[in-house]
């Protein structure tokens, strides 16, 4: 433990001195003075098990590091042994943004992630990660070890709901995590006392019956022997607990000067605070009992000194009379700026795809609905990685609509009916995901749900990848269905199409047929994104699906023709494609329908639009959404971008109304697209 601390407050006083020299591009979030709780609750894990924590994390990655590269201790009399030094190389190479960075310098300070060492990944969105180490600690629970994951947030994030929404979970599904709460006392300025009516963090646990110890967060052996009795009873399968460690930064919120500067703390309780440094402490500890001598601690402290000042000077360079700055052929290429945001699919190849020629005749009448719980149910018999989870989905004869029908009597322990907390359950399954044991199916019972969840789907999983570094497969589904005409008004009633196109990462396919749900459904679960399916009430009772083959896929890329003709091209998907193919049938149009059936940025299939485009010279885009968050916007900006000299007439665009759906039949039929709107479009486009 003096050997960790040590190590760790050279490197953030090394990332200070690099701050003040304005080498740190953005925050440098130290944790001078909070070290003994990182220190002390980690050196109590085994390497198996896995910590994530929030902005302020570098003394934690640093200590989860430490105890994976020397599980058995390190001597303090010794030379730091090379993996150290390459690590604490590799460290501050990512907090300056430089290429052998652990995230390949995209992560900084906020963003740093080594998953063989047990570091899931520090989270720059207060609170954000805690649902992420929910699905760790799942995982773990569910491939039957006994490890454990702690995940470290600091006051502010007490209050935040994702990481009450994953207390409740945790309690409720006993997962083996540890919540550790870093009370340093600020939410950058605010204290505690000002945030809540109940300033004791770990009370929080009273109202989800998770057990809470508090400590002197100052203490590092005190931490430690608290962690010790918080994991025996999380080990032992009885669930979750928090630690609630009291502790104090000695600088700002970010950067290297005092809170007192800021006005919002004063030097005397600075002052009392520092007092009571964790390494100071730790340093008349061993020499009080006769372990080290106070020569050999400073001999220690300043190895650690000269092993960092090696480590900048292989960082950095300057002319004789110019100020330092970092080494030039260590920043990251310019090429390398969206590398990772999504994978290459690789992984779908060899995967026997749909071909209708090759399809069996024999076709049975099905409805859509039960297509989607067969070929789910298929999947978690031959897949036994993948899991299903959402809110009543194991209730009520297969969810609210039945798409997973019959899946909870077959596969109980693998349909995971939730708590109302989408916030928690798609981060949970985020967790699930990036851990890469197991492939979550995620169920958000109405698409506008997902505002409540935006964070989870769009700072986490959508980005996760791209920002440690381009290499984290995310193998996650979300299905969700447009309930547009069903009644249920402004708040269950949204197309996400045009709201995910917009946020890198996902992939979204939107099948039309029950056929290509199959395909698509297949696909999604053989990718390593995430990716949203986006199902429709109108298609559920649609019938005449194959259901002697599911195991075929639909891979990205692949839009489809479900109309020929040579006057314009309708752009469309979901229930859209049949009610333009129909108005086009009833004007006698003589146009394309394109069914686009995948729709993210970089899922489209440019071939069939181009080759479509070039001939007709006329695009029409069909969908139902409000037109705020209209999918067409996007597509429309794009083909401009790519086709315009090929464009005689400016793009239509057919959309619902700018209000969401109201609960009037009226109302609600005036604010979606049908075949009226469709043929009254075609006919301005064509010039009937």
């Amino acid at each position: 433990m003096l050997t960790m601390l040590h190590v760790t407050r050279t490197f953030e006083e090394t990332v200070l001195l690099l701050w003040r020299e304005g080498l740190i591009h953005g925050p440098a979030h130290s944790s001078i003075g909070q070290e003994a709780g990182a220190v002390g609750s980690i050196v109590a894990l085994r390497t198996s098990d896995q910590i994530n924590g929030s902005h302020r994390g570098h003394h934690q990655f640093l200590a989860k590091a430490l105890t994976y590269l020397a599980p058995y201790g390190l001597d303090p009399r010794s030379p730091l042994p090379a993996d150290v030094r390459e690590m604490l190389y590799r460290a501050l190479a990512e907090i300056m943004g430089l290429a052998p960075g652990y995230c390949r310098g995209r992560g900084g300070s906020m963003h740093l992630r080594w998953k063989e060492a047990g570091n899931l990944g520090t989270n720059a969105i207060v609170g954000g990660g805690v649902p992420f180490a929910c699905g760790a600690a799942w995982a773990h629970m569910f491939a039957k070890t006994d490890s454990i994951v702690v995940t470290y947030f600091g006051d502010g994030a007490a209050n935040i709901g994702s990481v009450l929404e994953s207390m409740n979970l945790a309690a409720a599904w006993k997962l083996p995590i540890i919540f550790f709460i870093e009370n340093n006392q600020y939410a950058v300025a605010t204290t505690v006392s000002e945030s809540t009516g109940e300033p004791r963090l770990a009370a929080r646990g009273l109202g989800f019956a998770i057990p809470a110890w508090r400590v002197d967060g100052m203490d590092p052996i005190a931490v430690y022997l608290a962690t010790k009795d918080a994991l025996a009873h999380t080990r032992n399968g009885n669930g979750p607990a928090i630690i609630e460690a009291d502790v104090y930064r000695f600088y700002h919120q970010n950067g290297g000067l005092p809170g007192s500067a800021f006005g919002y703390r004063t030097k005397t309780e600075e002052a009392l605070w520092q007092a009571r440094d964790p390494v100071t402490r730790m340093d008349r500890f061993v020499a009080d009992n006769g372990l080290m001598t106070t020569t050999e601690v400073s001999e220690l402290r300043a190895q650690a000194r000269e092993t960092m000042t090696t480590i900048v000077d292989m960082l950095t360079e300057r002319d004789s009379t110019g100020p330092m700055r970092a080494r030039a052929d260590l920043w990251p290429k310019l090429e390398f700026r969206d590398f990772g945001i999504r994978g290459d699919l690789s992984e779908l190849s060899g995967l026997r795809e749909e071909t209708r020629q090759a399809l069996p005749s024999a076709v049975a009448q099905r409805k859509f609905v039960d297509v989607i719980a067969d070929v789910l149910g298929r999947r978690i018999t031959t897949d036994s990685s993948v899991v299903l989870l959402g809110e009543d989905i194991h209730r009520l004869k297969g969810g609210t609509n039945g798409a997973t029908r019959g899946l909870s009597a077959l596969f109980p322990n693998r349909i995971l009916g939730t708590p109302i907390s989408e916030n928690a359950f798609c981060g949970l399954a985020g967790g699930i995901a990036i851990d890469g044991r197991f492939k979550p199916v995620v169920e958000l019972m109405y698409p506008d749900f997902l505002w409540v969840a935006a964070d989870q789907l769009f700072n986490q999983i959508g980005k996760v990848r791209h920002m440690f570094g381009g290499d984290t497969a995310v193998p996650l589904v979300l299905r969700t269905k447009v309930a547009m005409g069903t009644g249920y008004g402004s708040q269950h009633s949204m197309d996400p199409a045009g709201v995910f196109a917009t946020c890198p990462g996902w992939r979204i396919a939107a099948p039309s047929t029950a056929l290509d749900y199959v395909g698509m459904m297949n696909a999604a679960l053989a990718c390593n994104d995430p990716v949203l399916v986006i199902e429709h009430v109108d298609l559920y009772k649609m019938s005449g699906a194959p259901i002697d083959d599911l195991d075929f896929v639909t891979p990205p890329g692949k839009a489809v023709f479900r109309r020929h003709g040579q006057r314009a091209t309708i752009l469309t998907y979901l229930s859209m494609v049949h009610r333009a193919v129909e108005a086009a049938d009833l004007l006698g149009a003589d146009v394309d329908v394109i069914d686009l059936r995948w729709l993210d940025r970089a899922s489209l299939d440019w071939i069939s639009i181009d080759e479509s485009v070039r001939r007709t010279n006329r695009v029409l885009i069909v969908e139902q959404g409000a037109v705020g968050t209209s999918y067409g916007a996007w597509l429309s900006d794009e083909i401009q971008r790519r086709l315009f000299d090929w464009l005689d007439h400016p793009i239509m665009r057919v959309t619902g109304g700018e209000a969401s759906p109201s609960i009037s039949k009226v109302l609600e039929r005036a604010a979606l697209v049908g075949i009226e709107e469709i043929s009254d479009a075609l006919v301005t486009l064509l010039k009937f």
